[in-house]
């Protein structure tokens, strides 16, 4: 988790990819995987030769009970390993893992400008379903939040 904390704060503090405004310490890490985990949905890590160069996870979209088949991508790639293939091998192996569990369909904010981002998500069957001017504040300016949405194959788990 050391790692993970490392490529996440280097976001927090120097892009505008998440609107987080101060990193988390490695034992808030450890809580957020956690709290993934308890809601039994992926939290996955790339490595490359030992190091680990990459994350993603899925969360529950929003906290009501009527959300509980739609998730949130969430996905972290170590700036230098950028654009050589290890967010699109995240993003596709925790569509299958949430597929397999069931969920129905997969939301991904995109806060700011983020062309990588937009282009691995489209690559991957997410569409474009809204837009939020002025969504929130980094860096002193107002960014943007994009909403990008894929279903997902689910096999029936009883629900609509």
């Amino acid at each position: 988790m050391a790692d993970v904390t490392a490529i996440y704060a280097e976001f927090v503090e120097k892009s505008t990819a998440t609107f987080e405004i101060v990193a988390p310490d490695e034992s808030e890490m450890l809580r957020r995987r956690q709290a993934v985990l308890d809601r039994d949905l992926p939290y996955l890590v790339a490595e490359l030769e030992g190091y680990i160069v990459g994350f993603c996870y899925a969360s529950q979209f929003r906290p009501r009970e009527g959300y509980r088949f739609t998730v949130e991508d969430s996905i972290y790639v170590r700036p230098d390993c950028i654009g050589h293939g290890v967010g699109k091998m995240l993003l596709a192996e925790l569509i299958s893992q949430c597929e397999a569990k069931g969920c129905h369909s997969m939301v991904a904010c995109i806060c700011g400008v983020n062309a990588s981002s937009v282009g691995l998500h489209a690559s991957l069957g997410f569409q474009q379903v809204g837009l939020l001017p002025e969504a929130g504040t980094k860096f002193g300016r107002w960014l943007r939040l994009l909403i990008m949405q894929r279903h997902l194959q689910a096999p029936f788990a009883g629900h609509p």
